[in-house]
């Protein structure tokens, strides 16, 4: 069992910053791949930036050069920096962790961008 804690949401103008983080309660090098999704109100949940064990790093292309995704082994955590945030970045935002044979999901954190 692995429980995911996301903070860092808000309310934040275009163009500005944002970094989400993500606890979790075990050591993350275990798990095969950590990372964030979103979901917008009417859509459906999609990737945005995911890292492996191994340290191979993925993201949606709509987030390619803004977001960054991290982590910090020793603190069991995941973050994911957002710069020049767009309107259409606003969702929900989970953090999702990956082991053999399970898949859990944090509570979520919402992002706002609006001026």
């Amino acid at each position: 069992q692995v429980q995911l804690v996301e903070s860092g949401g808000g309310l934040v103008q275009p163009g500005g910053s944002l970094r989400l983080s993500c606890a979790a309660s075990r050591n993350i090098f275990t798990m095969n791949a950590m990372g964030w999704y979103r979901q917008a109100p009417g859509k459906q949940r999609e990737l945005v930036a995911t890292v492996t064990n191994r340290g191979v790093l993925n993201y949606a292309d709509s987030v390619k050069g803004r977001f960054a995704i991290s982590r910090d082994i020793a603190k069991n955590t995941v973050y994911l920096q957002m710069n020049s945030l767009k309107p259409e970045d606003t969702a929900v935002y989970y953090c999702r962790a990956d082991v053999i044979r399970a898949t859990y999901w944090g509570q979520g954190t919402q992002v706002t961008v609006s001026s």
